[in-house]
């Protein structure tokens, strides 16, 4: 029991590690300019301006901070391309391990990452003696949440108003749409290179299938992943098959396509012999949420409504 226990944490590790930010070997950094000086004519009646030098960590936040506007000192390394507003910056690493000196040479008064990387990375952050703030980007609501926390924070409540509101016209546009129909049931297995774990409700792409009325076969758990067991999930026999592959995409499409060819127990769910098998786009369905959020629910609609 204890080595199952420990191979699902790994391969959850390792599905984060590919997920949240695969790293790019050209890593380009750039010296920190120093602030120019404020003119030497005092100013009495003005108060101090904080100056804000924020790190992010993965890609999600980097393009939420572009969507709000706000200036960036270090962004993470990343092969996906990151918002030109942030082109030239020093990159610090990939999300799951950033360089603590890079870091730490950029002054930052805040980094951000994301709160499935908190329980790795929060005491690296205290023992470096720097201030991390941790989002959760687990769900559209939550994410909704941190937008409005960060407008707020770094005054730029308007354009986080107009990302909220814009995520909320989407989901009752998509209710209309799907009001009255008989809700899906829906397994969604998220892949990479050699493995695969099981999403519930509580992962993103679960929290996108239950925004589409659909319903996850696995219900009643605590935790984002779990590990497959394809005989208790073909009792289940959902309707839906969802495959999201991370790290190498085509690769992991490969082993997927060899295990349901392989393995006989596939043949006997229902969404197999109906042709209700599914691979997602990785740009869309990341294993946190992003800024796609209308797209992958576009692209969502016709897998769970054909």
């Amino acid at each position: 029991m204890l080595h199952r226990y420990l191979k699902l944490v790994a391969v959850i590790t390792t599905i984060l590690i590919l997920a949240i930010g695969c790293g790019d070997a050209k890593t380009v950094t750039k010296p920190v300019e120093p602030v120019s000086s404020a003119s030497s004519t005092p100013v009495a009646t003005s108060s101090p301006v904080e100056e804000h030098r924020i790190v992010s960590t993965t890609v999600a936040i980097t393009q939420i901070m572009d969507q709000l506007e706000i200036d960036l000192v270090g962004v993470p390394k990343s092969v996906k391309t990151l918002p030109s507003r942030y082109d030239g910056l020093t990159k610090v690493g990939n999300p799951m391990s950033p360089d603590m000196e890079l870091v730490k040479s950029l002054k930052p008064t805040e980094v951000l990452s994301v709160t499935t990387l908190q329980y790795d990375l929060e005491p690296v952050f205290q023992n470096a003696n720097m201030n991390a703030t941790f989002l959760d980007l687990t769900n559209l609501e939550s994410m909704q949440a941190e937008i409005t926390k960060l407008g707020e924070k770094f005054e730029k409540q308007e354009k986080a108003a107009e990302i909220v509101r814009k995520y909320d016209v989407k989901i009752k546009k998509i209710r209309k749409v799907t009001e009255g129909k008989e809700a899906p049931t829906v397994l969604i297995l998220l892949g990479v290179p050699g493995s695969y774990l099981v999403a519930t409700e509580h992962s993103y792409i679960g929290d996108l299938v239950r925004l589409l009325g659909g319903k996850n076969i696995v219900q009643g758990e605590k935790v984002e992943f779990l590990a497959s067991n394809t005989e208790h999930l073909q009792q289940a026999n959902p309707d839906v098959i969802l495959r999201a592959a991370h790290g190498m995409p085509e690769e992991v499409v490969k082993m997927f396509d060899e295990e349901f060819k392989k393995n006989d127990i596939w043949h006997h769910f229902k969404a197999v012999q109906t042709g209700r098998v599914y691979d997602l786009e990785e740009r869309l369905f990341g294993t946190t949420g992003n800024l796609a959020v209308e797209e992958a629910l576009d692209a969502l609609l016709p897998m769970l409504y054909p």
